[in-house]
């Protein structure tokens, strides 16, 4: 009699242990799941913050050149010409740096690995865009010392 409620006693402990395994192995694939989900979210905010970040550089490169080509007009007189044409200059280079670094920013966002969910803008749109800009803010950088 004591070697059947031992028995039993080992049987049922040894069921105990294995449902424990059992909800223990479902619960480490539910950590697991939950920990890429958190991974790809975060890849999705990396995406999202370097598509703001490129539109900040876009913003301070744009103000850059209608400070840069309102400088000569608004300036003149108040200053000597050669301050006004080199404040007016340095303005519109800082404003081909912006183009050029909103670009090198974004290809360099970190958002490579895992690939993020949301869609991001083609990078080709981006050089063409800052491509443009550059031109434009180049254009006007001759503008300024011919006109």
């Amino acid at each position: 009699m004591t070697k059947t409620s031992t028995t039993a006693a080992i049987e049922t402990q040894s069921k105990k242990v294995a449902d424990s395994a059992k909800k223990l192995k479902e619960s480490s694939f539910r950590i697991e799941d939950s920990a890429d989900r958190r991974t790809e979210l975060a890849s999705n905010r990396t995406a999202l913050a370097a598509e703001r970040t490129y539109s900040a550089w876009i913003r301070t490169g744009l103000f850059s050149l209608a400070s840069g080509a309102g400088a000569k007009s608004v300036l003149a007189g108040l200053m000597p010409m050669w301050v006004v044409m080199a404040d007016a200059s340095a303005l519109i280079v800082f404003s081909i740096f912006c183009f050029c670094a909103a670009v090198w920013r974004m290809a360099r966002s970190g958002a490579a690995r895992p690939a993020p969910d949301v869609p991001r803008i083609d990078q080709r749109i981006l050089i063409a865009m800052s491509g443009f800009l550059s031109l434009v803010s180049a254009v006007a950088l001759l503008g300024i010392w011919t006109g």
